[in-house]
């Protein structure tokens, strides 16, 4: 099993699109290569936009869930 403990946790609870991929950007730009970040949301756009947004930079989503209207998500950085 993979560990999920995190480097960072970003929550992002209550913020609407794009808010939550801002944020997230700038919480991967400061993360360590390698890092893992969790993102907490509420925004259901979230299930789309995160994980464009790590195929696209190529950062590894290793989980998501989703309860009761709270989306989770763990993120690694990509190595340099």
């Amino acid at each position: 099993m993979t560990d999920l403990t995190p480097d960072a946790t970003l929550d992002a609870t209550g913020l609407n699109c794009p808010e939550p991929v801002m944020m997230l950007h700038q919480h991967v730009r400061d993360l360590a290569a390698g890092g893992l970040l969790k993102v907490i949301a509420t925004d259901p756009s979230t299930r789309r936009d995160i994980p464009k947004f790590c195929n696209f930079l190529g950062h590894q989503l290793l989980e998501q869930q989703e309860d009761a209207g709270t989306f989770l998500y763990w993120i690694r950085k990509k190595a340099d």
